[in-house]
Protein backbone atom coordinates (compact mmCIF):
# COMPACT_ATOMS: atom_id res chain seq x y z
CA UNK A 1 0.00 0.00 0.00
CA UNK A 2 1.38 3.45 -1.10
CA UNK A 3 2.49 6.21 1.43
CA UNK A 4 0.73 9.50 1.40
CA UNK A 5 2.39 12.45 2.38
CA UNK A 6 1.56 15.33 4.22
CA UNK A 7 4.24 17.10 2.98
CA UNK A 8 6.41 17.58 0.05
CA UNK A 9 9.62 14.92 0.77
CA UNK A 10 12.71 17.35 0.39
CA UNK A 11 15.42 15.02 1.72
CA UNK A 12 17.14 12.16 0.42
CA UNK A 13 16.52 8.71 1.29
CA UNK A 14 19.51 7.25 4.30
CA UNK A 15 18.84 3.82 2.17
CA UNK A 16 19.60 4.99 -1.65
CA UNK A 17 22.33 3.15 -3.38
CA UNK A 18 25.03 5.70 -3.68
CA UNK A 19 25.37 5.16 0.39
CA UNK A 20 26.65 1.65 -0.20
CA UNK A 21 28.69 1.92 -2.91
CA UNK A 22 29.91 -2.19 -4.06
CA UNK A 23 27.26 -3.00 -1.66
CA UNK A 24 23.23 -3.19 -1.97
CA UNK A 25 20.67 -4.49 0.21
CA UNK A 26 18.72 -7.09 -0.51
CA UNK A 27 15.69 -8.69 0.89
CA UNK A 28 15.05 -12.53 1.45
CA UNK A 29 11.71 -14.52 1.93
CA UNK A 30 11.32 -17.87 2.48
CA UNK A 31 7.35 -17.83 0.75
CA UNK A 32 4.88 -19.67 2.82
CA UNK A 33 7.28 -20.52 5.75
CA UNK A 34 5.43 -19.95 8.83
CA UNK A 35 8.88 -19.79 10.79
CA UNK A 36 10.46 -16.54 8.47
CA UNK A 37 6.61 -14.97 7.95
CA UNK A 38 8.68 -11.89 6.73
CA UNK A 39 11.51 -10.59 4.29
CA UNK A 40 14.93 -10.34 5.61
CA UNK A 41 17.45 -7.49 4.73
CA UNK A 42 20.79 -8.05 4.08
CA UNK A 43 24.14 -6.22 2.67
CA UNK A 44 25.86 -8.19 -0.04
CA UNK A 45 28.02 -7.16 -2.50
CA UNK A 46 26.58 -6.49 -5.99
CA UNK A 47 29.41 -8.50 -7.58
CA UNK A 48 29.26 -11.50 -4.97
CA UNK A 49 27.86 -15.01 -7.00
CA UNK A 50 24.41 -15.79 -6.31
CA UNK A 51 25.81 -19.34 -5.25
CA UNK A 52 27.53 -17.27 -2.39
CA UNK A 53 24.01 -15.89 -1.31
CA UNK A 54 22.54 -19.18 -1.43
CA UNK A 55 25.18 -21.15 0.90
CA UNK A 56 24.36 -17.61 3.18
CA UNK A 57 20.24 -18.55 2.81
CA UNK A 58 21.60 -21.94 4.53
CA UNK A 59 23.03 -21.21 7.23
CA UNK A 60 20.68 -18.22 7.99
CA UNK A 61 16.99 -20.38 7.58
CA UNK A 62 18.55 -23.60 9.26
CA UNK A 63 16.83 -21.83 12.60
CA UNK A 64 13.80 -23.21 11.21
CA UNK A 65 13.86 -26.84 12.85
CA UNK A 66 11.98 -28.37 9.73
CA UNK A 67 14.83 -26.53 6.73
CA UNK A 68 16.68 -29.42 4.90
CA UNK A 69 19.49 -27.87 3.17
CA UNK A 70 19.74 -30.16 0.56
CA UNK A 71 16.34 -28.62 -0.57
CA UNK A 72 17.94 -25.53 -1.87
CA UNK A 73 19.24 -27.17 -4.65
CA UNK A 74 15.76 -27.35 -6.11
CA UNK A 75 13.67 -24.40 -4.92
CA UNK A 76 11.51 -22.21 -7.30
CA UNK A 77 13.20 -18.69 -7.55
CA UNK A 78 11.87 -15.35 -8.01
CA UNK A 79 13.91 -12.20 -8.26
CA UNK A 80 10.89 -9.25 -8.28
CA UNK A 81 7.99 -10.77 -9.31
CA UNK A 82 10.20 -12.48 -11.86
CA UNK A 83 10.58 -16.49 -11.96
CA UNK A 84 13.85 -16.88 -12.52
CA UNK A 85 16.80 -20.00 -12.71
CA UNK A 86 19.49 -17.91 -11.34
CA UNK A 87 22.89 -18.92 -12.46
CA UNK A 88 24.82 -19.85 -9.22
CA UNK A 89 28.27 -18.79 -10.54
CA UNK A 90 27.31 -15.26 -11.78
CA UNK A 91 27.54 -12.12 -9.24
CA UNK A 92 23.67 -10.95 -7.99
CA UNK A 93 23.83 -7.71 -10.41
CA UNK A 94 24.23 -10.44 -13.66
CA UNK A 95 21.31 -12.41 -11.92
CA UNK A 96 19.21 -9.26 -11.60
CA UNK A 97 19.53 -8.72 -8.54
CA UNK A 98 19.29 -4.84 -7.63
CA UNK A 99 19.52 -2.31 -4.92
CA UNK A 100 16.55 -3.43 -2.40
CA UNK A 101 15.41 -6.49 -4.77
CA UNK A 102 12.85 -8.88 -2.98
CA UNK A 103 14.68 -12.31 -3.78
CA UNK A 104 12.16 -15.18 -2.93
CA UNK A 105 12.38 -18.91 -2.89
CA UNK A 106 9.96 -21.70 -1.57
CA UNK A 107 10.30 -25.14 -1.38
Amino acid sequence: MPVVAISEYKFPSKSRQELYGDDQLVHIWWKGNPFFVSAQCFRFPKAMPFGDLVGLCKGFFAADPDFNPDAMDTVQWVIDDKAVTPDLAASLEANGVGHKSLVQFSI
